[in-house]
């Protein structure tokens, strides 16, 4: 924990700011107040050359109502028809009051599979700084009239946070129903301004959320996280307070901040490790292990113990050291099938087993994520 003097933020050129159903729809019913003083804060940032998105929530809070229904819906069937009704209620809110500050916005919609799949993530991120190239505000939100539980990245927090990755944001700003992560003292709980590390915050942090939310403080950690390892610093500040936004950026102690870690991966590695899903999983032996962990080398067919799950060419693979831990994730230059049949052979023999060779290793050390760097 440190003190809220030792905040640095970096020069904020583009921003993600993450809203949720709390903050915007109380109740289960949009609150003018606080979405004139969220739009207030996107057209300011905008009008002084920050490039703006929004991860906002309150479709199905939005939504829900419409239905006939008096609290939030717990099936997805009626998740997704409110989520449907109220998109284009919370939608039609934003283009109507920034368009009133002269600012354009545009809808994106986003499931699990867009983070997961290279060639999605790559349009995706197309898409988004293209719009920002011609000044446009987007305005995203999980694709939850579609979403099931099996695709379902969960919560925007979570949603928010692969977004700046993906972005290269500068900064995550996750507006709360809450202060900021405050302390454990019950009496007079004060918001820690600060924590050099997001496992530190969690003894602070209950589990609860909101009725008309899914997330709650546990998983703005989470993002705070995922953020943090990928170089990018977050905080987590109070929805209900005015230009909250604009007056953190100017310096002001306001939530609690995360910094960064130093030497985030590239672009590539950044996509393996935050790609939503795992298709299976290579087991290694000890000596593949420590090349990799000391050297960083790449994995070849010799150091393959086993294979778990089946996969395709080309998909994102977890790789388990000989103790059975996770220690690093990777784009497979091969099918589950094919490195079943190479597995313990030296790269020469490829050709022999296969009748044909895409390259010597298994995983390339280019597209190989190690987890516990991550960590350390």
């Amino acid at each position: 924990m440190q003190s809220a003097s030792l905040r640095q933020l970096p020069p904020v050129r583009r921003i993600i700011i993450k809203v949720g159903s709390a903050v915007l729809a109380p109740g289960g019913a949009i609150s003018p107040g606080a979405f004139r003083r969220l739009c207030t804060q996107i057209a300011e940032l905008s009008r002084a050359r920050t490039q703006v998105v929004v991860v906002s929530s309150g479709a199905v809070a939005c939504g829900f109502r419409a239905l006939g229904l008096d609290a939030p819906p717990r099936t997805i069937r009626l998740k997704q028809a409110a989520a449907a009704v109220g998109q284009q209620r919370l939608m039609a809110r934003y283009a109507s009051a920034l368009e009133r500050t002269g600012h354009s916005v545009a809808q994106v919609l986003l499931t699990a599979e867009d983070f997961e799949q290279r060639s999605r993530f790559l349009n995706a991120r197309h898409t988004l700084e293209t719009l920002l190239e011609h000044g446009i505000i987007p305005i995203i939100n999980e694709n939850d009239s579609v979403s099931f539980d099996e695709i379902k990245l969960g919560d925007n927090d979570r949603l928010s946070a692969l977004t700046a990755a993906m972005l290269r944001a500068d900064l995550l700003v996750m507006l709360s129903s809450a202060p900021g992560v405050l302390g454990s003292d019950a009496r007079n709980a004060k918001v820690v301004p600060q924590f050099e590390r997001v496992e530190d915050a969690r003894k602070h942090v209950r589990t609860d959320k909101s009725s008309v939310g899914t997330g709650g403080m546990a998983t703005k950690l989470d993002a705070a996280s995922i953020v943090n390892r990928v170089g990018i610093p977050a905080i987590i500040a109070p929805g209900r307070l005015a230009r909250a936004v604009p007056r953190l950026l100017a310096g002001e102690p306001i939530g609690t901040y995360f910094a960064a870690q130093a030497g985030g991966p590239d672009a590539r590695r950044r996509w393996i490790g935050l790609a939503a899903k795992a298709k299976g999983g290579i087991v290694i032996d000890s000596g593949a292990v420590k090349a990799i962990r000391s050297r960083g080398a790449s994995l070849l067919p010799s150091g393959i113990a086993s294979v778990r799950g089946t996969f395709d060419q080309g998909e994102v693979v977890e790789v388990i050291d000989d103790a059975g831990k996770p220690l690093a994730k990777g784009l497979c230059a091969y099918s589950s099938g094919e490195i079943g049949l190479i597995k313990g052979k030296k790269a020469s023999e490829i050709v022999k087993v296969l009748g044909y060779s895409h390259c010597d290793e298994v995983i390339h050390r280019d597209d190989l994520l190690l987890l516990e760097k991550e960590k350390a």
